[in-house]
């Protein structure tokens, strides 16, 4: 969806557009955690609460397949296919009929230099498309690597050792997340996507810092506590300001049209690949290095992603989609 908002969307509130994907994903993971916390305090052996958590979700996904019939088409794809007036037609229904000139004027500069065969997927890791792929590969990795997942799988951990009950711990990190994104949100067009990065995954360092020193022997049974569940609030909240919503955003800004599907797909595959081996090699690493050591390689990875950050992301706040291209992607 993503990939669709930024084609549509006007370039001074495209961030702004884009994040709202991330406030979607806060509320259900809320609404998530609500609706299994009466499974979670059944007892006995009652089968009928827990099945309710999977015929729930049955909801939302409905109602999104009957409403996807009222959106419009992706003007980009009809412009691409030579079904201009279509594109036009999309276009007057999502901006007003005010903005289809010069929204079809962009995409007219867009598409020179794209009409070529579709992109193979090795063209994507040489030439003139690389730069773009290890990007949006290498920040997916990084924001993964950062150990956020770990968190949310297992904050109830944490918060039980300073006596939270684990329902009560998800949802402080639920509404940290919420609110942080939403915050994000208003500061995307404001501050730019970069500098979020950067103030992002600098608090997330100091966070994890913050878990490593709650772990050590020096500190209070008391001092820990507090280290402990405030870094893991703080940590969950520095990620919402911008490691959380930025790089799936920035993803659909810097991969030009003619590699855009297969390029997200690749990040996307990254993304997921680390998720997975994240969540499952988390709690078998905690038990042989320590929660000390393996919050530091966290906060290591965070500072790493600073200086990538800093040294190869473009700043692409107010920037059309051709501009970016232009700036990130040589000429043939």
């Amino acid at each position: 969806m993503i990939g669709q908002q930024d084609q549509v969307s006007p370039a001074y509130i495209r961030g702004t557009f884009g994040s709202f994907t991330q406030i979607a994903t806060c509320l259900g993971l809320m609404a998530a955690l609500l609706i299994g916390i009466p499974a979670k305090e059944t007892k006995g052996c009652n089968p009928i609460r827990w099945r309710v958590c999977f015929w729930v979700p049955v909801i939302p996904a409905v109602l999104l397949a009957l409403t996807m019939e009222l959106c419009a088409e992706s003007p980009h794809w009809l412009f691409k296919r030579g079904r201009g007036t279509e594109a036009e037609v999309a276009f007057e229904k999502l901006l007003g009929s005010s903005h289809v000139q010069v929204a079809i004027a962009e995409l007219s500069k867009l598409d020179k230099g794209n009409e070529g065969d579709s992109v193979r997927f090795t063209e994507l890791f040489y030439g003139r498309h690389f730069r773009v792929i290890f990007i949006g590969s290498v920040l997916f990795a990084l924001q993964q690597l950062s150990g956020i997942n770990a968190v949310f799988y297992f904050s109830s951990v944490v918060f039980k050792r300073a006596g939270v009950p684990s329902n009560v711990a998800n949802l402080c990190i639920g509404i940290v997340n919420l609110s942080g994104s939403i915050v994000a949100t208003i500061l995307m067009d404001k501050l730019g996507r970069k500098v979020l990065l950067l103030g992002s995954f600098m608090g997330m360092a100091i966070s994890m810092g913050l878990q490593v020193i709650g772990t050590s022997s020096f500190v209070s049974a008391t001092g820990a506590l507090y280290l402990s569940v405030g870094g893991m609030l703080l940590f969950v909240l520095a990620f919402a300001f911008g490691a959380g919503p930025v790089p799936s955003l920035l993803m659909s800004e810097i991969f030009p049209n003619r590699i855009r599907a297969k390029a997200m797909a690749f990040c996307m595959a990254v993304h997921w690949v680390i998720n997975f081996f994240v969540g499952l090699l988390f709690l078998r690493l905690l038990e042989q290095l320590g929660p000390q050591f393996l919050y530091m390689v966290f906060s290591s990875f965070c500072i790493v992603a600073v200086v990538f950050v800093k040294r190869n992301v473009l700043e692409t706040k107010g920037k059309t989609l051709q501009e970016i291209e232009i700036a990130l992607v040589p000429a043939q």
